[in-house]
């Protein structure tokens, strides 16, 4: 009898395992239809936290400078004004959250700039530059990316094999992860995502969209200001081509994720660095070329 009640429960427990197996939502909490990042793929990738803790993604764009989204920066709405930078740091050079390593560097955020248009209700210019209290030392995991200067400059990039990075959620309700996601998707035509059925009208010319057309791959909470990645077989390098924005749920269909477009900004991303002159001399492209294992990723 004590046998038979044994093997009930142990029965009972490899049942309830199974179940979990396979029920548990995947990877709980990651980009949706992503994997785990090699280390050091993506060394312009940035988190942005909150007194230490991961709250949005960012993009190194120079030794003093991170580009991230509008509404990442803001408490909840534009009235409601900016986190205190204060309150703010940057981590990079990092693959987990929780075990940032020695190659990893963290540095405070002197000021906080938005899009002077930013729109909260629509996300028309949905961007934002970070300028750090000290620079960023560049090495093989820490790297700025390339921003197109222009639309007229994008096209010319002959771009392809596009990544989104970030540390965020599987599903509309999850948590941050602590391994940093990976995934390649494709660019889906404006005309497309504005039809009746999509977006309606919703996505302007700054912004572009991202994903598949059946779902299943994208960006979601906690993602918010992280890159969007294409490579440029023109100039052998990766080009931040979007600022992850918003999108309805996540990973749904005919929902694809929507970026801002950075070659629609390329002139206010300057300006706003020039204005500290310490970082001028490294607008957009560091000399330095994108690390052997970045490209590796393509195959």
């Amino acid at each position: 009898m004590a046998w038979f009640l044994f093997s009930g429960r142990r029965f009972l427990l490899l049942l309830l395992l199974l179940l979990l197996l396979l029920f548990w939502p995947p990877g709980a909490s990651r980009i949706i239809g992503g994997r785990d990042a090699p280390e050091g793929a993506w060394p312009w990738q940035a988190s942005i936290q909150f007194l230490g803790t991961h709250f949005c993604g960012g993009t190194i764009i120079s030794t003093k400078w991170i580009v991230s989204a509008a509404h990442s920066c803001l408490r909840r709405k534009p009235k409601e004004g900016l986190w205190h930078s204060s309150f703010l740091t940057v981590l990079v050079g990092i693959t987990m959250l929780s075990k940032p390593g020695p190659q990893s560097q963290r540095r405070g955020v002197k000021n906080v700039i938005i899009h002077e248009n930013y729109d909260f209700n629509s996300s028309n210019n949905d961007v934002a530059l970070l300028m750090l209290k000290s620079p960023l030392v560049f090495t093989n995991y820490i790297q700025p990316c390339c921003v197109p200067m222009s639309m007229n400059h994008q096209v010319a990039l002959n771009l392809s094999n596009c990544f989104i990075t970030g540390w965020g959620s599987i599903n509309y309700k999850g948590g941050a992860v602590d391994m940093l996601q990976e995934a390649e998707l494709e660019l889906i035509e404006t005309f497309r995502c504005n039809q009746r059925h999509w977006y309606n009208g919703l996505i302007t010319e700054n912004m572009l969209c991202a994903g598949m057309l059946s779902g299943g791959v994208d960006t979601c909470q906690g993602d918010s200001g992280s890159p969007l990645q294409c490579y440029s077989e023109k100039d052998d390098r990766y080009y931040l081509i979007g600022v992850t924005s918003f999108g309805e749920n996540c990973g749904h269909a005919h929902r694809p994720g929507v970026y801002s477009k950075t070659s629609a900004f390329g002139k206010w991303l300057a300006e706003n660095q020039l204005k500290d002159r310490a970082s001028s001399h490294r607008l957009f492209c560091s000399l330095l070329l994108v690390p052997i294992f970045a490209a590796l990723t393509l195959f």
